[in-house]
């Protein structure tokens, strides 16, 4: 057995891919590069593969992390050389190294994910930061959305690692968010943006680094 660890980067024109067809497009392209993929056992096999953490439909990222499972040694250079012409555009490799079989998984030692947000704004640079430094003060942040579960309660505030302005320009904002991502609980930066007094959707989140244990 081999591993892999793939960074990829998702683009405009796969921002709205779910999950599942992330994954499904994932075992398209390591079949059509005839990598010799390990298979998971039971009536339905499918190439080991684990995503260290989904990415919500509608958000792009350059810093997306993946094991590959392989039944024989592959080399990082013939691994990208043979996988990378069967990637559809939007789906690019931007590293992959050799990992130990037995290293504990991606979830398991995930912690924290970091954002880019953009946001369309009335507000100057001062306003912003004001609101900013309003929410990290709270003690606790009430919180709830809906599901087709029904109504979900709790505090958000734990999920918000840290948030900073990073400029402001006309009519648009941009704020990085540092955003708990683990087993306890996953930070969404549409939530905080509403947490932060902010009355439109942002216009574009760009996830740009996960943070491990």
């Amino acid at each position: 057995m081999h591993r892999l660890r793939l960074k990829f980067s998702r683009g405009e024109q796969l921002k709205y891919l779910s999950h599942l067809d992330l994954m499904r497009l994932w075992e398209r392209a390591l079949r059509r590069a005839g990598l010799p993929a390990a298979y998971s056992e039971g009536f339905s096999p499918h190439p080991k593969i684990s995503l260290a953490s989904p990415l919500a439909v509608g958000v792009t990222s350059c810093a997306e992390l993946m094991d590959v499972f392989l039944n024989r040694t592959v080399s990082p250079g013939i691994f990208m050389k043979k996988v990378a012409p069967q990637l559809p555009q939007g789906i690019e490799v931007l590293e992959v190294l050799p990992v130990n079989v037995q290293s504990p998984s991606l979830q398991s030692r995930l912690r924290q994910a970091e954002y880019l947000v953009e946001l369309e704004t009335d507000k100057n640079a001062e306003q912003i930061t004001m609101e900013i430094k309003s929410l990290l003060d709270k003690g606790n942040l009430p919180w709830h959305h809906s599901r087709d579960t029904g109504e979900r309660f709790y505090d958000l505030r734990p999920l918000i690692e840290d948030l900073w302005l990073i400029e402001v320009k006309e009519t648009l904002c941009r704020i990085g968010m540092l955003l708990r991502c683990d087993a306890s609980g996953t930070g969404r930066p549409e939530q905080v943006a509403r947490a932060l007094n902010f009355t439109q959707p942002p216009m574009c989140i760009e996830r740009t680094k996960l943070i491990f244990a």
